[in-house]
């Protein structure tokens, strides 16, 4: 996705909006924001929101921000992303969900060089037991590293009771060119694993998020953490 691409996504969403469309707006505060395990805030809360479209043939579009802080030699404080997509349910069982991100960062001059773009497909799974997910995204040119990069996860969401859901999910994310992006202390791992487990409940019009996580890495911005998120959605 490139500007002209953003420049077109942001316009349908008003387009659609005045035609009344399914348009919705969701505003979500964190107690940290992190990205597969890893957080974008140096530990700190974000305050993060969304603008999206969403049709009654599967196709969808939207942006959403957040601030973001990737540490004091950083000036880097805005992220603010793209994306277009479609759903499908398969079967009455199996849905697929397809489509392209585009990722923005602003704050300082060099701000603008971690941009980058990602297609991803989710498969989702309908059981007797609960949803499951195969999820999978692909970067090629990760933060503007020119390095390829891929996520993989596997998830599974159960409710415990009306209203009460827990989902756990196991990703692993690895660069295709270490020498351009890795991980670990010293940047030299091609990967690591990321592990999450989350309760989700809603009171009052209010979404609540509960997550443990952790990683396999040893830093501090990607060890083991409690994040709490409140958000609210608006149709528009």
């Amino acid at each position: 996705m490139n500007k002209a691409l953003i420049a077109l996504a942001t316009s349908c969403l008003l387009v659609v909006g005045s035609a009344n469309a399914d348009v919705s707006s969701t505003v979500n505060l964190t107690s940290d924001y992190t990205f597969n395990g890893v957080s974008q805030t140096n530990n700190d809360p974000a305050l993060q929101a969304s603008l999206d479209y969403a049709g009654d043939s599967g196709i969808y579009l939207g942006t959403w921000a957040s601030n973001v802080d990737f540490g004091p030699a950083e000036d880097t404080n805005i992220e603010w992303d793209f994306y277009v997509g479609n759903y499908w349910q398969l079967n009455e069982k199996v849905g697929l969900d397809a489509g392209v991100a585009y990722y923005t960062y602003h704050g300082d001059d060099a701000s603008s060089d971690y941009a980058y773009g990602e297609a991803y497909a989710k498969f989702g799974y309908n059981s007797s037991i609960g949803d499951t997910e195969l999820n999978f995204w692909y970067a090629w040119d990760y933060f503007g590293t020119d390095a390829g990069h891929y996520i993989m996860m596997a998830a599974h969401t159960f409710a415990i009771s009306e209203g009460h859901d827990i989902r756990v999910s196991v990703d692993r994310s690895t660069s295709d060119d270490v020498n351009k992006w890795g991980w670990g202390n010293n940047f030299d791992d091609e990967s690591y694993n990321h592990y999450r487990i989350e309760y989700m409940t809603s009171f009052s019009g209010f979404d609540f998020n509960l997550a443990a996580e952790d990683t396999s890495m040893d830093w501090d911005t990607a060890d083991s953490r409690v994040v709490l998120s409140v958000s609210k959605t608006f149709s528009l």
